[in-house]
């Protein structure tokens, strides 16, 4: 496996102040352990068995990033551990994840998806929804959440200006829910195939895993 030559690979292309969250979904614990060894410390998982089953047996420093779509009775099972949530992608999400957060007496930092693509298999709020939570007193129903930011997927499609387009929608969003919350940090998009034109539009965030580990092991 050469994960530590491709890592640096990626780092080495990373624009100043951008988060690589390294992909391991379907990855062994030796795959995590080779990108940890190489410096690696954020990592994403899409399955909350799997997210929570590494977090109990890798390092304690590595940061866990939850990127799936989410099941709010899941949500319990990874709340105490996990560094950001990525797809807050329904108002019933954000609730839940304010009353597990409140148990276990903590504060989570999360992001609203946003439905960029041009594919009904992605989830999200569409722009209008999203504004709706903007503003800091609708957030303030959710005090154990702290909303920094947005994350979004684009078309899976090798339209170079589409995906652009869709970046730039999220990226002009992403500033407006910013000028009425200037403790946002965060814009997630990009993954394997698109991140260094996610970076191109503004990404703090770029989630990339087969770039890294190859082929996903279904």
């Amino acid at each position: 496996m050469e994960v530590k030559a491709n890592l640096a690979r990626i780092q080495a292309g990373l624009q100043p102040g951008v988060t690589l969250v390294a992909v391991s979904k379907t990855q062994p614990d030796e795959a995590v352990l080779e990108a940890y060894a190489a410096g690696q410390r954020d990592f994403g998982e899409n399955r909350v068995q799997d997210l929570k089953g590494k977090a109990e047996r890798l390092p304690s420093d590595i940061r866990w990033h939850m990127i799936g779509h989410i099941q709010t009775n899941k949500i319990k099972d990874f709340i105490g551990f996990v560094h950001l949530v990525h797809g807050v992608d329904r108002e019933k999400v954000l609730k839940v994840l304010n009353d597990e957060a409140a148990k276990a007496g903590r504060t989570v930092d999360a992001l609203l998806q946003i439905h960029i693509a041009e594919e009904d298999s992605k989830f999200g709020f569409d722009a209008q929804e999203a504004r709706a939570l903007f503003d800091p007193s609708a957030l303030a129903a959710y005090p154990h959440v702290r909303i920094c930011g947005l994350m979004g997927m684009a078309t899976f499609t090798d339209d170079t200006a589409q995906i652009q387009r869709e970046f730039a929608g999220l990226k002009a969003l992403y500033d407006e829910g910013a000028a009425l919350n200037p403790h946002w940090n965060v814009l997630s998009m990009g993954m394997s195939g698109d991140y260094t034109l996610a970076m191109a539009a503004g990404s703090s965030h770029v989630r990339v895993g087969s770039a890294i580990f190859g082929t996903r092991n279904y």
